[in-house]
Order: structure tokens, then C-alpha cells, then sequence
């Protein structure tokens, strides 16, 4: 295998050796990956997320390090020599067949006096924004951001999360002048400045002055006016980190960066460079997506391709300060005889500008800021003919693009490089929803933008996306929960009845009885409702694979006094079951047979425990860590609201399992992220968490709101649960729910945090009703003989154990006859 060494561990090297591995390069290439920073690769472009509760660890790329790939974080590559092939870090010599240069930039500081004083900081890294944290948390006030562009306005959105007053000082006449015209750039300003952040445009600063603890305190201005300040923060732009190549002897551009041709070679053939080091025709790209394109090319290469790099789109849509900004194309005009067509819209706060080739024909760019629907269509159709009068695609009440506008060569996402022709490729090859087509073409996987128009093609090519629950029912879950609710719907035969066909089946029999649960219509197993559940509801616990039963109980909290714990000990003795405490502050019982189920939870409910739900579409657990009780670490009561939540929500029925966790700090101890819903303590509250998952495809939760009270908590879990029960799908996850839903995580948030649809007061009033009726399952059923009498294995002899059933011992317990695990000693064996 030839030697293959990456310096720098971040987003575009991740990608490169990514992108390796989904080529089969592995087999090639043993890959040394050289980073400087303390850490594996993280997501820069969600930095600022840092500051709304994200932890570093919610940030991380993963872990790249695995057979064939070794990482080396905290090293420092010092210099090259490019005639033994070897690279000298701070951890020792590297030899390599070929080397990549993915360095990255560096923050540009201006040389203005004071620029090196203590209270002075960029916004680049994760350290970075620890030592900002740590300046607010020291009693900082004030805080001026140099640089009015992306990052400037981020870390201004960073300075006003951390309570400081904000101040934004920009040499050019408006704000995003890489971005956005004069028009949108002071529409932006005043939008800005309705946020509480001050906004200086046209401003040079020309000194950062000490004040008597020798800590930057002013910033002065050209003008002669000065700014008080107890901190400042340079984003004024980036430099290519090329230092390594320029003193190998590399070709570097003029402005910076190592220069490389189409196939992301340097002057040295050996040598490669991508991302924001690279100068590939001139130009240093400081995007992601020209990143990653770059590393797909080269990964192309390295395993003897011929793909190449000709240039990348520079589009971007962006949220700033809870603004949205994009620009696409020409976005300045710069065009020989171009025409603009604009609607400026102070009032409603919404600028949008098209760029049009001089016969207004063709669309060469554009600016929208405030409002950017339109973004997903209209970046792909950049060289391309206007589908119809261009004011109608900006106008607010203006229709969106159609999908048949776009030419097949139209770049959908341009954060990945997938084109229409791309997409529709997928979709003939069997790709039939949108998670379908982000799973084969990672289209809409970065910054989601283009999930609109994937759902518009899907469309387009005949692929109807069918509401219907099965052949019985035209309607969807959803429009089925509504019915029942208007109606007053009690029973799945009088709704078959009403609004479907047939008699019904294995799909929609346990979708109804979930709604009939969910509105609260009695005990499952209350006359119809007990014909529609499925096995593991019928019996109220989870079939195992050789038809023996688990036994959850619910530990709220995995909170458990010592004679409880005794009672589940003695349970697990006396009936002879497999016992084993689960990752979800659980104890799961496994081996009873169905006839000794009443009799098991007989004595379970006597000494207080109720059901887990292990069995049904319903919340499970809400884990937790110890939080203020006694971790040193913790700043909430963790298992408190854990407790208080569990008990709020047992029993709710959904359209799937429910999961979630309470953490006491940012270390995450309870793994709150990967949960539907998730809470980690802040030192101001609760930050709720919301569409994480386990299984085939984990998830991370996203952040819902930030610092909230409990009781403004506990509101909002309220609504987000009513909600996802109210409209999601058949066995649809929360996150695939929050994926599919349009406007995703942004329409989430109105809905529930903000109560744009009005209806927030009826889904907390629905909760209300779920926990004031709420009854334990099992313990209705030991109080009915009607529904005992399902729990029998033979209907004429009751008490007569299946004789299917046997056991074996591995470890000191109780296992299935031939499913235990051979390959381990069983004290019967070692005998």
C-alpha cells in the first residue's frame, strides 16, 4: 500500500479521506491525517451553533481513525522535504507517497495598533470561542466585532447570546459587501439593528486602546469617534495557511494560497492542495461546498480517475442573526449590460434583486434577503432562461419555479455538486422519497436548502407521494387522527365504515388503535380496540424469539429506592427470568411465559411499579445523569425533571416509540442528543433538543429553543409531543417526521416555540387531558377478569405451561434452549 498524508484535520480533509473510503480506496492507500487542533474534525460551518448549546461534541464530523487511517490531533506539521518525500511535525517524520495540503486559513487581523492586546480575539476555532465565552462570563459588558461580513455578523449574534451589547464596525458602505449589493446590505443593517446590535458601516478602525488594567477598552474610528469595549473580536477575512508550501519552494498565487490545476495538483506532482489553501485560477475559495468538491475530485484522482475541478458555485444562503440571506450567481451585477429587476419591501423587511442578461432573457444572479424561499429555485436556474416574467419570481405572492424549468446540468445542491440530471438519475434507479434521494446522492444533507426542490422533482417524474395508510384508507395517519377528533369516532368499524373500504388489515388496524389511545379512548384492550392490537400490545409486553415475554417496569428517572430493587430481585428469582439492566436505566426481565404474566405483575404493581411501555408505540424512559444531587459538574436537577417528564408522558401513545434523556451539564452524560427529545441543563435553564434517533440511521437532535425555564419547558415538550402525534405519519421516528415536514427544523420551531398556527393553547389542553385521565395498563388489566383471561396459553387448560419452551444457563441465568451464545463456556461446560 503507498503512503498517503493529509495535513490538516478539518472539514474539507475529513471529506477527502470521506470520500476515499466510499471509492474503496483503502485498499490503496494507508492514509495518515496530521491536525493541529486538540480535537478530531468538527463542523466549522455550524460554529456559531456553539453558542445556542451545541458542544463540541455535537459539532464532530466523527472519528476518522479506523483500518487504514490513522489520525494525529494536536500535531503541528513544521516543513517538507520534498526530495526524501517526508513531513516533520511536532510528534516526529512522516513519509509519504503523496501529501495533501487541506491547512485552511487563518483569521486576518488587521495591524492596527492594540491588535495584540489581552481582550482581543478572532472567531475561528472552538478555542476561540471558549476564550470569547470566558471573557463575557468575566464581566465583560460590551463587545465590537471588526468586520462586517459572515463571520462578523456571527460572532455579533455570538457576543448578544452571551448578554453583551454588540457593536458591528465595517469598512465597506454596507454590511456582506462579498455577499450581498448596497440595497440588501442596508436593508440587512436595519434589520440587524432591530436585534439590539449596532451596526457602524463606512467605519475604519484605526487603534485598539488599553484602559488602566492593560486590557483593550476603545476602539477607535477614522472619523475621530471611538467605541467603549471590554472586548474585541477581529473577522475582518482569511488568509490561505500556505506558510509549509511557500517554504518548500510550492508555487503560490499572488494574493496567497498554493497554487493547483484542475486535478487539484501543485507545482509538485506529489503535491496536493484543496480547500480554502488552494488557488485554483486566481481564486482562493473560502466556501465549503468548492471544498468539497475539490476533495471528491482528488479522491478521484488518487484512485485513477479523471475527474476534474473547473471552478465551483459561490452561492450561498445563510440565517444571520434569525435573518436569511442569500445570493446566487452574478450576484453584483458585474455583467456587461445587465439589468436588475428589484422589490424592496422595508416594511415586511424583505429585499430580493434578480441580475438578467441585457435582453432580460437569462438569469445571471440575485440577492434576497429577510426572505429566502425562492433560493432552492432560482440558484439553479443561473444561466438558464427565465421561465416566465421575472418579477413573478420574486414577487411575495409570486409561484415557485417549476422543476421541468431547471436543465438537466442545473446545479440542485450546490454544497455537494448534485445536478438535476443527477437526481433524476436517482429516481429512476428507484430512489421514490426525499430521504431515499439524500441517502444516494447526499443532496440536501449540508445545508438543506434544496430539500424543496427534491421533493418538486420527485414530482415532476411522476413519483407520487402517497398520503394513503393502506388500501383501506385513502387518508393519511394524520387526516385519519383529525377525523376521529372531529367526529367523535370511538371505534375502527364505525371509521372503516365512514370514511374507508373493506375490513381492514395488519397496517391499519394498529395505526387506528394508536389513535384511538392517543385522543384517550380507554384501555387498549377494552372490547374492539383489543382485536386491533398487534402482538406485543395484545399481551402488554414484547414477544421474544422463542414466545417467552419481557416484564419492563417503569423507573422513572432510574430512580429506585432498595426494597423496590429487592421486590424486581425477588420477581426475577421466583418466576425464574433473565435479568438484565439496560442502557435505558432500565431492568428488563426476559423468559416468562405468557400464563405468568398477571402473576408476575401481580406483585410488581403491589410494591408500586407500573408499566414501562417497553411493548408500545409510547414514551419508554427518560434518561438521566445525577446532575446537581451529586455531580460536581451539574448546574440543574436532572433527575428531577427526568422524573417529573416520565411521569407526565407514560402511557402517551404515538405514531412511534418515544425516547428521551436529561442531562445535568454540557458533558452530556445521559447522551440527551440522541434522543426524540433531549434537555441539557445550562447555567440559565433547559436547552430542549428535539428529532434525535438511535437505529439504522442515528441521529443527533437539533436545538428547538434555549434557556428555557422549566415550566416553559415542560410547555413546549407539550406542544412538540401533541403535534408530532397530531401529524406524523405510521411508524414515522420524530426525525424523519422533522426531515419530511416542510420547512423542517424553522417551521418546527414557529409552530411550537412561537405558536404561529395559533393552536398551542389546544395541544397543551390536549396533554392536560392525557395526564389528568392517565391509568396504569396493567393494573386495569389485574382488576379485570375479562381481560385476564387473554393471558393464557391453552384456552382449555389455563395453567399448563407451554411445553415448547426450554432453557438452558449461560453466565447464571436462564437462556433459550439453542440460542444462547456457543462460543462462550457455560459453568455446565467448564464442569
Amino acid at each position: 500500500m503507498e503512503e498517503l498524508v493529509v495535513i490538516g484535520n478539518g472539514m474539507v480533509g475529513h471529506r477527502l479521506v470521506e470520500a476515499l473510503r466510499d471509492r474503496g480506496g483503502d485498499g490503496r492507500w494507508r492514509v495518515t491525517v496530521v491536525g493541529e487542533e486538540p480535537r478530531s474534525a468538527y463542523d466549522r460551518v455550524a460554529l456559531s451553533s456553539y453558542f445556542d448549546g451545541a458542544t463540541a461534541q455535537d459539532l464532530s464530523l466523527g472519528d476518522l481513525a479506523g483500518p487504514g487511517v490513522r489520525v494525529r490531533v494536536g500535531e503541528r506539521a513544521t516543513s517538507l522535504d520534498r526530495g526524501a518525500r517526508t513531513v516533520t511535525t511536532t510528534g516526529g517524520t512522516l513519509s509519504y507517497d503523496r501529501l495533501v495540503l487541506a491547512t485552511g486559513s487563518a483569521p486576518f487581523v488587521p495591524p492596527v495598533p492594540g491588535h495584540d492586546l489581552p481582550g482581543c480575539h478572532v472567531y475561528r476555532t472552538i478555542e476561540d470561542l471558549d476564550a470569547i465565552t470566558a471573557a463575557a462570563r468575566a464581566g465583560a459588558r460590551t463587545g465590537v466585532v471588526v468586520g462586517g461580513g459572515l463571520l462578523g455578523l456571527e460572532a455579533a449574534n455570538a457576543l448578544r447570546l452571551l448578554g453583551l451589547r454588540a457593536h458591528v464596525v465595517e469598512l465597506a458602505p454596507h454590511l456582506m459587501p462579498a455577499q450581498v449589493d448596497e440595497g440588501g446590505g442596508a436593508l440587512l443593517a436595519g434589520l440587524v439593528r432591530d436585534l439590539g446590535v449596532q451596526v457602524h458601516t463606512g467605519a475604519a478602525s484605526t487603534a485598539v486602546e488599553a484602559g488602566p488594567d492593560g486590557r483593550a477598552a476603545r476602539l477607535r474610528l477614522a472619523d475621530g469617534t471611538h467605541l467603549d469595549t471590554d472586548l474585541v473580536v477581529f473577522s475582518v477575512g482569511i488568509r490561505p495557511r500556505d506558510e509549509l508550501a511557500r517554504a518548500a519552494g510550492i508555487a503560490v498565487g499572488e494574493r496567497g494560497g498554493v497554487v493547483v490545476d484542475d486535478t487539484c495538483t501543485t507545482s509538485d506532482p506529489r503535491i496536493h492542495a484543496v480547500g480554502e489553501v488552494a488557488c485554483h485560477r486566481g481564486t482562493v475559495y473560502g466556501l465549503i461546498a468548492p471544498g468539497n468538491a475539490m476533495a471528491e475530485v482528488l479522491a478521484d484522482r488518487l484512485l485513477g480517475g479523471r475527474a476534474t475541478f473547473t471552478g465551483a458555485d459561490t452561492s450561498t444562503k445563510l440565517k444571520l442573526l434569525g435573518v436569511d440571506v442569500a445570493s446566487f450567481g452574478d450576484a453584483h451585477g458585474r455583467t456587461p449590460r445587465c439589468l436588475d429587476v428589484v422589490v424592496n419591501d422595508a416594511a415586511t423587511g424583505r429585499y430580493a434583486k434578480l441580475v438578467l442578461s441585457d435582453d432580460a432573457s437569462t438569469l445571471l444572479g440575485g440577492v434576497l434577503v429577510g426572505d429566502a424561499a425562492a433560493y432552492a429555485s432560482l440558484r439553479p436556474l443561473v444561466g438558464s432562461p427565465i421561465p416566465g416574467h421575472p418579477l413573478a419570481l420574486i414577487a411575495p405572492q409570486g409561484e415557485p419555479v417549476g422543476a421541468d424549468a431547471l436543465p438537466d446540468t442545473a446545479q440542485v445542491c450546490s454544497c455537494n455538486a448534485v445536478t438535476k440530471g443527477d437526481l433524476v438519475r436517482a429516481i429512476g434507479e428507484g430512489c421514490h422519497d426525499v430521504p431515499a434521494l439524500k441517502a444516494c446522492t447526499r443532496a440536501g444533507t449540508s445545508c438543506g436548502s434544496c430539500v424543496p426542490v427534491l421533493k418538486r422533482l420527485l414530482d415532476k417524474e411522476g413519483i407520487a407521494q402517497s398520503k394513503a395508510l393502506c388500501e383501506h384508507f385513502t387518508h393519511s395517519r394524520a387526516e385519519l387522527l383529525e377525523i376521529v377528533r372531529a367526529t367523535g369516532t370511538t371505534t375502527f368499524s364505525a371509521l372503516i365504515d365512514a370514511h374507508g373500504t373493506g375490513t381492514g388489515c395488519d397496517l391499519c388496524k394498529p395505526a387506528v388503535a394508536s389513535i384511538l389511545a392517543s385522543l384517550g379512548n380507554g384501555h387498549i384492550l377494552e372490547g374492539e380496540q383489543a382485536t386491533l392490537q398487534d402482538t406485543n400490545d395484545r399481551h402488554l409486553a414484547n414477544m421474544q424469539r422463542n414466545g417467552t415475554y419481557s416484564v419492563v417496569p417503569r423507573i422513572p428517572g432510574g430512580e429506585i429506592t432498595p426494597d423496590r430493587l429487592i421486590v424486581i430481585g425477588e420477581v426475577a428469582r421466583d418466576f425464574g427470568l433473565y435479568t438484565k439492566i439496560t442502557g435505558g436505566q432500565r431492568i428488563d426481565l426476559f423468559g416468562a411465559r405468557l400464563e405468568q404474566l398477571p402473576a408476575i405483575w401481580t406483585r410488581l404493581v403491589e410494591a408500586g411499579f407500573e408499566s414501562g411501555h417497553a411493548y408500545g408505540k409510547s414514551l419508554r424512559t427518560v434518561k438521566s445523569c445525577v446532575g446537581t444531587t451529586w455531580c460536581r459538574y451539574g448546574v440543574q436537577d436532572s433527575v428531577g425533571l427526568a422524573i417529573r417528564l416520565e411521569e407526565r408522558y407514560r402511557g402517551l401513545r404515538s405514531p412511534h416509540k418515544l425516547k428521551s434523556a436529561v442531562s445535568g451539564c454540557a458533558r452530556e452524560c445521559a447522551e440527551a442528543r440522541s434522543k426524540d427529545f433531549g434537555i441539557i441543563a445550562t447555567d440559565h435553564g433547559w436547552n430542549l433538543y428535539v428529532g434525535g434517533n438511535g437505529g439504522f440511521t442515528p441521529r443527533h437532535a437539533d436545538l428547538l429553543a434555549s434557556d428555557l425555564d422549566e415550566a416553559a419547558l415542560i410547555r413546549c415538550i407539550d406542544r412538540f409531543l401533541m403535534f408530532y402525534i397530531r401529524t406524523a405519519d405510521r411508524l414515522q421516528r420524530t426525525a424523519a417526521w422533522i426531515e419530511a415536514m416542510d420547512g423542517g427544523l424553522d417551521h418546527l420551531r414557529e409552530v411550537v416555540v412561537e405558536d404561529s398556527l395559533g393552536i398551542a393553547a389546544d395541544l397543551e389542553a390536549a396533554m392536560d387531558r392525557h395526564v389528568a385521565t392517565y391509568t396504569d395498563e396493567w393494573a386495569a388489566v389485574l382488576a379485570d377478569p375479562d381481560k385476564l383471561a387473554r393471558f393464557q396459553s391453552f384456552a382449555n387448560a389455563p395453567d399448563t405451561p407451554d411445553p415448547t419452551i426450554a432453557f438452558t444457563t449461560t453466565r447464571d441465568q436462564p437462556v433459550p434452549v439453542g440460542l444462547g451464545m456457543p462460543s462462550l463456556r457455560t459453568r455446565e461446560d467448564a464442569r
